[in-house]
């Protein structure tokens, strides 16, 4: 009997939730029920999903930063197909892939000539773990320097440099030598540098965990005083990177040029685990010192022939429809609407970001009635007014859209890069319509946080 998959899909779809109730993550399966987002997608095409019955949903989150280019954009599945038709060799062991080289030619081009060479991973949390080995190797120092309120992935490595200190309960302890110090101040960082044991320092340029944007300045002290205490300065660009920010990579906004750059999510248009870290040679040669050392670091799966076909596509894709700038004018015109927003709706404390990721903070009102309702929700848990926002917008409005970390009442807006003019207008009139709503207490915005209220409250008994 032959495999059909489309045959499979066709007949098990819509059992979505109780596969991973049974088989993978019956916690998480409990929470999107919760949390009204038992959605059942059956398509994706460039910035929307689809469900069962066709109706359409303007995603943003965008696989948490995967989908720049969109779900399917033509240009990278086509490279894809035309690769398999091919039947080309991959994974051959002991062998120089032809694709890995151009990619990593193609992404040396739109980086400084410093950073000459490449070592692709599968994933953004595989590339810091490297970057954290590399930084140990090259300097021989024991110390990495990374900022509060930080996330760089969940491996071992990756989560001793995440300041976000739930994700750490429970696993810890965690690897040795890793020191936070507070987000963008130079004088704590220098103090920490002083010291000299310190390997790197690494940063995402914009924080994903509340989107809080490191200042340009802050960004070329930081690359100053790493070199003057011979400490890597490494940029995590996984959710930032290609294009999201308004330009290629942000840290481009300060002029910096960092010793490493990691990178992944949307380098493979959302269609293989791929990323990369693009270092200094001379860091480089230090780790890779010999040849008995030409392998010392390495993975099963780095430099697969269809990621980076998919990561030549996506380069060319990035180009060709000049994304960056899209980017740019696309997070102008959103910011403009929602700052226009903010002078009317008294829950709106701040807005951030750069391009299309962009952070909307809600925080207490000054309105006696709307004072009382955020409070009685805060008592039980912070974060719970962001989610009751969310929630409607996705059940009402189909905009699906998510708080951006446990305990904060921030909204990360994190659509596809290619969404049109028209999308930022539905978001912000939906938007609206929401807090319209927040703004009558009571009313069903808090009817909604009540219930996600007593949800936490049971969790904990």
């Amino acid at each position: 009997m032959s495999f059909n998959i489309r045959a499979l899909i066709k007949a098990r779809l819509g059992e979505n939730l109780a596969l991973h109730e049974a088989h993978i993550n019956p916690a998480f399966a409990k929470v999107l029920r919760t949390i009204g987002f038992d959605k059942v997608y059956a398509r994706g095409a460039g910035p929307y999903l689809y469900d069962r019955e066709g109706n359409r949903y303007l995603d943003f989150l965008a696989g948490y930063g995967v989908f720049n280019l969109g779900r399917h954009h033509p240009t990278v599945r086509q490279a894809l197909l035309d690769f398999l038709s091919e039947e080309a060799p991959t994974l051959v062991k002991m062998d120089a892939p032809l694709l890995a080289g151009l990619l990593a030619e193609e992404l040396k081009k739109r980086l400084p000539p410093s950073l000459d060479k490449v070592y692709f991973t599968n994933s953004g949390a595989e590339g810091i773990e490297t970057a954290l080995k590399f930084a140990r190797c090259a300097t021989r120092r024991p110390r990495i320097l990374y900022c509060d309120h930080s996330f760089h992935g969940l491996s071992y490595g990756a989560l001793s440099i995440t300041g976000e200190s739930w994700f750490r309960e429970g696993f810890e302890p965690l690897l040795p030598g890793c020191t936070p110090i507070p987000f963008n101040d130079a004088s704590a960082l220098e103090k920490e540098l002083a010291k000299n044991d310190v390997a790197g320092f690494i940063i995402e340029p914009i924080q994903g965990k509340g989107v809080h944007v490191a200042p340009d300045e802050y960004l070329r002290s930081a690359a100053e005083l790493c070199r003057k205490h011979g400490a890597l300065f490494i940029v995590d660009e996984v959710q930032t990177g290609l294009g999201r920010s308004g330009k290629l990579f942000a840290f481009q906004y300060s002029g910096v040029e960092p010793d490493m750059v990691v990178i992944s999510k949307a380098l493979s248009g959302g269609y293989v685990p791929v990323g990369a870290v693009i270092t200094r040679g001379d860091v480089h040669e230090k780790v890779f010192s010999s040849m008995d050392r030409c392998v010392v670091h390495s993975s099963t799966f780095s430099q697969g022939a269809m990621a980076m076909a998919a990561g030549l596509a996506t380069l060319h894709v990035l180009d060709a429809e000049n994304i960056p700038e899209r980017a740019r004018r696309l997070g102008d015109l959103m910011i403009a609407g929602l700052l226009d927003l903010q002078k009317r709706y008294e829950q709106i404390q701040e807005l951030r970001g750069r391009g299309l990721m962009i952070g909307i903070e809600f925080g207490r009102p000054k309105s006696l009635t709307l004072k009382i309702g955020w409070d009685l929700i805060h008592k039980v848990s912070d974060g719970l007014f962001g989610q009751a926002i969310v929630i409607p917008l996705l059940s009402e409005h189909r905009i699906l859209t998510q708080v951006a970390g446990k305990g904060k009442d921030v909204i990360k807006l994190l659509p596809a890069l290619v969404i049109s003019e028209a999308d930022v207008s539905y978001f912000l009139e939906c938007f609206e319509t929401v807090l319209k709503k927040s703004h009558s207490f009571p009313g069903p915005i808090w009817e909604v946080a009540t219930r996600l209220a007593k949800f936490a409250l049971k969790r904990r008994e």
